[in-house]
């Protein structure tokens, strides 16, 4: 696909500039119609969205959004007819094509838009098929997954320092140390248990971290983080649909 086959929609002027500017696209700062029709909003806009686009569709359109917590069932039906629409929950390494990605159908999707869903978002990662009904633990897994590993990585420099280290060399040896073993497990074939035992010798240094893991139950605090993750995806989701239904038809 060439730039030129491109359209990006925004409401501000100065975003748009910059897209054609920096992207070679096509720009318009009303919505229009195209063969993939990709929401990128955030979900509180959504429904303004819907709203501003639905007289310029014509129902031939895939409809792919990327707004997390938004069913497919409500993009449905506030867009009216039988849209052909895929969700999906990327996160945000996808800003250096490493990102990952969910997606599901909705009612009327067919195998060919996953697909073509798919060949798209492969472009920043890789993409994995779920069932609606795991969004929200997928969104409290991968989407908000990033932030766990930043907040670990924060931990870790902060931990160097305290034991000496300058702070350019606790990063460097942090963002390293978390690259390489993701690329490990990755490459490897080997599950996480294996590669963990592989590097834990028997009363070595790494068996005493581990050891304080184990004693403050490290592993359920990342089982109810994801789960309050979840919930309140489920929550926000739930409040979501009920405010659409508040408004005018």
């Amino acid at each position: 696909t060439t730039a030129a086959r491109v359209i990006a929609c925004d409401v501000r002027a100065d975003r748009l500039t910059t897209l054609e500017r920096e992207l070679g696209i096509r720009v318009s700062a009303d919505p229009t119609s195209a063969d993939v029709v990709v929401l990128a909003v955030k979900p509180q806009q959504m429904s303004e969205a819907l709203a501003a686009w639905r007289p310029k569709q014509t129902g031939k359109e895939l409809v792919i959004s990327i707004a997390a917590g938004i069913p497919t069932s409500r993009i449905e039906r506030e867009l009216g007819g039988r849209p052909r629409v895929v969700r999906v929950m990327p996160n945000t390494p996808a800003l250096v094509g490493a990102g990952a990605s969910a997606l599901c159908r909705g009612a009327y999707a067919t195998e060919d838009d996953l697909a073509c869903a798919e060949f798209i978002m492969r472009a920043v990662g890789i993409v994995v098929r779920v069932d609606e009904s795991l969004m929200d633990a997928v969104t409290a897994l991968s989407g908000s997954g990033p932030a766990y590993v930043f907040h670990l990585a924060e931990a870790l420099m902060a931990a160097g320092e305290a034991q000496g280290l300058d702070a350019a060399t606790a990063r460097e040896l942090t963002v390293q140390t978390i690259w390489g073993a993701a690329r490990l497990l990755r490459e490897s074939g080997r599950n996480a248990a294996e590669l963990r035992e592989q590097v834990t010798s028997p009363g070595g240094t790494t068996a005493a971290a581990l050891a304080v893991f184990r004693e403050r139950g490290l592993m359920e605090i990342y089982r109810e983080a994801v789960a309050a993750a979840t919930r309140r995806g489920r929550e926000l989701a739930a409040s979501g649909a009920a405010s659409s239904h508040q408004g005018p038809k």
